[in-house]
């Protein structure tokens, strides 16, 4: 919901309040659907492997167990991660130069409604395994 909120501020500002700024052209139409397109990736395998654990990818919800291999070997959030490229690369496309403070206000909005408390969660109920995991694999990238 927040990503889609981010969304359709963005989509309106550019549609309805671009005062003539711009990216320029066909780089960052071409730049943007790189990012959109390496975000959905990004949480497309983050998906595959939490499916593969058979543990639930839905936020808030109890994980059944710590899923630390492929993407999540590279980052704890990749999903997240993905949502913040899918936001910074239609902003990009959209031409949505004013839109840029919603990228480090979705990754604030992300990090203490979701980030945080999930791995409090994952904390409490993986102890060792996740204090490791935390040591070897950074947050975000």
């Amino acid at each position: 919901m927040w990503l889609l909120a981010a969304l359709i501020l963005a989509w309106a500002q550019a549609t309805h309040l671009p005062l003539g700024l711009s990216f320029g052209g066909v780089w960052a139409d071409f730049a943007g659907g790189l990012i959109v397109g390496a975000g959905l990736l990004l949480a497309l395998l983050a998906l595959y492997e939490m499916r593969r654990y058979r543990t639930t990818p839905i936020p808030h919800q109890e994980a059944d167990r710590l899923v630390t291999t492929g993407i999540f070997s590279r980052s704890r959030n990749p999903i997240y991660l993905g949502d913040l490229m899918i936001l910074a690369g239609l902003i990009l496309r959209w031409d949505a130069v004013l839109s840029l403070p919603l990228l480090p206000l979705f990754l604030w909005v992300i990090e203490r409604r979701f980030v945080i408390p999930e791995e409090n969660r994952l904390r409490r109920k993986f102890r060792a395994d996740f204090a490791r995991y935390c040591q070897k694999t950074r947050r975000w990238v």
